[in-house]
C-alpha cells in the first residue's frame, strides 16, 4: 500500500464494501464480471482522489463513499467499453472481460455499470454533483469517439492529442476531486483549484502511460509494450518523433500509425528514443505535475493535502 492510500485506509475499506455490495444484480453473469474485474486491483486512484480530497476540505459524513464507488463504476465502465473498442486482451496481467466472456457481455456490464453509478448519484440528492457527472460521462464519450477518429491518421497533432488525454483521463479525475470539494460545501475558489489539480494529475499520469507503452516492463505493466501502436493511436512521443525525427524516422512511424502494426517496433523505440521524444512527453508530465501542486495551496496543512503532492509526484516516478 502506497503511503497516499494508507492515510485513507479506513474510508477506503468502506469504499472497496460498498463496491461489492452495489454490484448486487439479479443476473450472475453482471457479478462475475463484476466481481472480475473488482478482484484484478489497480490503484483506484479516481475513489482514492474523491476520499482525499473530501477529508482534506473537512468534510466529516460518510456519503464520500458513495460518491467514491460512483467515480469508480463509471472508470471501470469505461475500461470495459475501451477493450472492446481496442480489442484488448490484457489487463493488469488478465485476461480482459472481453477476451474472457465475449464483447457483447463486456458492453452490456458496462452499461450497467455506469447505470447503476447513476442510481447512486440520484440516491445522494446533490444537482452540482449530478451535473458534473453527467456532463464528465458525456465528455468522456466524446474522448473516445475522438481517440476512435484519430486512430490511424499520423497527421494528428499535439493539440487534438492533448485535447483526447484531457476527456478520456482528465475529465474523470478532475470531476472526481471537484465532486468531493462539492460534497465538502467548500467555496467556489477551492472546487476550481482541486477541479484544476485533477485535470493536471490526470494529464500526467496519461503521458507517463504514454512513455511507459514504449520504456516499460510488460509484466509490471500488466499489458504488451507497444500496444498503442498496435491500435495506431497517434501518441505525444510518437506525434514528436514525426516532427522532429530524421525524414527515416518520422516515415516509419507514420506507417505504422497508418497500418495499426507495431511489427517495427524495435526500430520506432529507437527511433523515439534517439529523437528525445519520450524525454519531451515526461517533460510535459512534470509540468503538469507542477501545475497540480501549484492548486493545493488552498488547502490547509492536513495528511490528506500531503497525501495529495504525494500522488503528484508519484505520477511522474512510478514504473507501472
Amino acid at each position: 500500500m502506497m503511503p497516499f492510500h494508507r492515510v485513507a485506509a479506513e474510508d477506503f475499506a468502506a469504499v472497496n464494501q460498498r463496491i461489492l455490495d452495489q454490484l448486487h444484480s439479479h443476473v450472475p453473469l453482471v457479478e462475475n464480471i463484476g466481481h472480475y474485474l473488482v478482484e484484478a486491483g489497480g490503484k483506484r486512484l479516481r475513489p482514492l482522489l474523491v476520499l482525499l480530497c473530501a477529508r482534506a476540505c473537512g468534510y466529516r459524513g460518510n456519503r464520500h463513499i458513495d460518491l467514491a464507488t460512483i467515480i469508480e463504476f463509471i472508470h471501470t465502465a469505461t475500461l470495459l467499453h475501451d477493450d472492446v473498442v481496442d480489442t484488448s486482451e490484457l489487463r493488469r496481467g488478465r485476461l480482459t472481460a472481453n477476451a474472457k466472456w465475449g464483447n457483447a457481455p463486456s458492453v452490456l456490464v458496462g452499461d450497467f455499470l455506469y447505470s447503476r453509478a447513476f442510481q447512486m448519484m440520484v440516491a445522494l440528492q446533490d444537482m452540482r454533483i449530478m451535473a458534473i457527472l453527467s456532463d464528465t460521462t458525456n465528455t468522456i464519450a466524446e474522448g473516445e469517439v475522438e481517440q476512435l477518429v484519430n486512430a490511424g491518421d499520423p497527421d494528428v497533432g499535439e493539440d487534438s492529442y492533448f485535447t483526447v488525454i484531457h476527456k478520456k483521463t482528465g475529465a474523470l479525475f478532475e470531476a472526481a476531486c471537484e465532486t468531493a470539494a462539492a460534497l465538502a460545501g467548500c467555496t467556489n475558489e477551492v472546487q476550481t483549484a482541486l477541479k484544476l489539480y485533477g485535470r493536471h494529475l490526470g494529464l500526467a499520469f496519461q503521458l507517463v502511460d504514454d512513455v511507459l507503452d514504449y520504456r516499460g516492463n510488460p509484466e509490471a505493466l500488466g499489458k504488451n509494450v507497444g500496444d498503442d501502436l498496435a491500435e495506431g493511436k497517434p501518441t505525444l512521443p510518437l506525434i514528436y518523433t514525426m516532427a522532429k525525427g530524421t525524414r527515416a524516422q518520422a516515415q516509419l512511424v507514420r506507417e505504422a500509425i497508418e497500418r495499426h502494426s507495431a511489427e517495427q517496433l524495435s526500430g520506432i523505440v529507437e527511433a523515439i528514443e534517439a529523437c528525445g521524444a519520450l524525454d519531451y512527453t515526461m517533460e510535459h508530465a512534470r509540468v503538469a505535475v507542477d501545475n497540480a501542486k501549484a492548486q493545493l495551496a488552498f488547502l490547509p496543512d492536513c495528511a490528506q493535502k500531503t497525501a495529495l503532492q504525494q500522488l503528484a509526484s508519484f505520477a511522474v516516478e512510478r514504473e507501472v
